[in-house]
């Protein structure tokens, strides 16, 4: 069990591990002769539906456009006015055809608007944001494959394994981090086969286990600060700075992280002095595994601490290079300071694309080791980055097919007389189902963002501030969606059922439901 863990560079790979194990147990859990239960189709399959929907759509929805502030660049209330797109069908069919292309690289001209790989004006595509996905995977992948986060936690685990709330404090304080700077999600899953034992042997349950891991890496992600796969591809889409509204989303990280650990603590007290109170079942083996522990922690090398140092100085570098520092400090209009670098995506990308480089070679993988770890980071990683182009390729279709500003006008009269309060309350609302429909952080925020973020132009709330009820609503229900391969994975690594996890997270919805609703009615208020 140790050795699918810990290691040196040599480490085997956890993902292959990991997602082997997630399939053999949803075979096994299939009885011979019976036909497996429907389930629901990943996001390709729900975007390239949405995207037909899309094109269909455009054919009877009226079209028109608002008129362009130059000092915002939004749409400026009251505006709106009926203008013939001009597109034949043979032009709608061909907008259809390139819509993945124009997702990826489609340039906005400067003269009309109109979105096309061969149009002079401001990149549209999100070919940026792919690119910075495509980094970072390489970056994360790079420093698992030193071994440096296996043994790190495994030795946090060891030390205080004696003392079991201080553990899961810890333990999902971690988790925490990498959710709101990294999105931790997939990577999570080649953490259960040393959580769990080690929960195990401490008296608690395999639910205790499950939730340090889901809860704590999911909250995080719920108040993400600069989370790329969520605060990025949506502030991205929203025409802002990853910076903008990070101090307000960091104080809701400081306020929705310990109430997320209270409540496991809790419950783990309460089963460890009382087991007929667990909301698991016990399995076959738990107290051979109970017993036996983690096992034999491996010390960590001097390479491998030197990795642990990179990787939190380069995402400690990462917020301090997009903080807008001077618009934050004597506010918006304000000039940044000398010494303010004002970052977007192709810096970031480089950034994460030298310090990967950097990992591995401090991690002493060697050239082909680094190689071929570079191209598998890219490879696990292209799927998210493939979702956002597909999104954005929707936005492509309303925007040449002169929809969008006439679902935006539909909504205009709803909130430009609405309190910005309720305005902010609204859209975490209206995330809610969006996250269900579509799990993805990142196709959610491709496919929300150009709609919403201008319609809080016309509600006075900044853009900023749709984006934290965007992805509070998105982190909410990833912590229990059907649809994710995180949570269904973990569970069936922690062999927990769905049903049994749901009756133990509820509680815990509620509150940060309530709780993450105020937060954003609040802030829309202040904003």
């Amino acid at each position: 069990m140790a050795g699918c863990c810990f290691g040196s560079p040599g480490v085997p790979e956890r993902k292959k591990t990991t997602m082997s194990t997630i399939s053999e147990t949803r075979k096994s859990e299939t009885p011979p002769g019976k036909a497996r239960n429907w389930q629901f189709p990943s996001a390709f399959t729900v975007l390239a539906g949405v995207t037909f929907l899309v094109w269909l759509l455009a054919f009877v929805i009226p079209t028109g456009r608002y008129d362009i502030s130059e000092e915002t660049g939004g749409p400026i209330p009251g505006t709106y006015q009926g203008v013939d797109s001009g597109l034949s069908f043979v032009d709608r069919l061909y907008q259809l055809f390139l819509a993945p292309i124009n997702g990826l690289y489609g340039v906005k001209a400067s003269d009309g608007g109109f979105i096309g790989p061969y149009e002079t004006g401001e990149l549209f595509g999100a070919a940026g944001v792919f690119l910075f996905v495509i980094a970072i995977g390489i970056f994360i992948t790079l420093a698992m494959k030193t071994g440096a986060i296996d043994i790190g936690v495994a030795r946090v685990a060891n030390r205080f394994s004696g003392r079991g709330a201080v553990l899961i404090v810890i333990l999902m304080v971690l988790f925490s981090i990498g959710g709101t700077t990294e999105g931790m999600a997939e990577e999570t899953l080649g953490f259960y086969a040393l959580v769990v034992p080690v929960m195990l042997s401490l008296g608690y349950d395999r639910m205790v286990a499950a939730a340090t891991i889901l809860i704590g890496a999911g909250v995080g992600v719920l108040a993400s600060t600069v989370n790329p796969f969520a605060t990025g591809v949506a502030s991205d889409a929203a025409g802002i700075s990853i910076g903008d509204g990070i101090g307000f989303r960091f104080l809701m990280y400081i306020v929705l992280v310990p109430v997320a650990v209270l409540f496991v603590v809790r419950y783990a007290k309460r089963v460890k002095n009382d087991p007929s109170r667990s909301k698991t079942d016990t399995q076959d083996g738990d107290l051979e595994i109970a017993n036996s522990g983690i096992g034999e922690v491996p010390t960590m090398t001097r390479r491998q601490k030197s990795v642990i140092g990179v990787v939190c100085f380069t995402f400690a570098f990462m917020i301090f290079a997009i903080v807008p520092w001077a618009q934050v400090i004597n506010g918006p209009s304000a000039e940044s300071f000398g010494w303010q670098l004002d970052w977007y995506f192709p810096e970031l990308a480089a950034l994460f694309i030298v310090m990967s480089i950097v990992v591995g070679l401090i991690g002493g993988l060697g050239e082909k080791g680094l190689t071929d770890t570079l191209v598998r980071g890219a490879g696990d990683f292209i799927g998210v980055g493939l979702i956002i182009v597909l999104a954005r390729g929707v936005t492509v279709i309303m925007n040449n097919s002169l929809i969008t500003d006439t679902v935006l006008h539909s909504m205009e009269n709803a909130v430009s007389n609405t309190n910005s309060g309720v305005f902010g309350g609204l859209m975490f609302l209206i995330n809610l189902p969006l996250a269900l429909l579509v799990p993805s952080t990142s196709g959610h925020a491709a496919l929300a963002m150009p709609i919403l973020a201008p319609l809080s132009d016309f509600a006075g709330v900044s853009r900023a501030m749709t984006i934290t009820a965007y992805q509070s609503a998105s982190g909410l229900i990833n912590l229990i969606a059907p649809t994710s391969a995180v949570v269904m994975g973990g569970l069936a690594l922690a062999k927990v059922r769905y049903d049994q996890y749901l009756r133990f997270i509820a509680p815990l919805l509620g509150i940060l439901f309530v709780l993450c609703l105020a937060f954003v009615a609040v802030g829309a208020a202040l904003s």
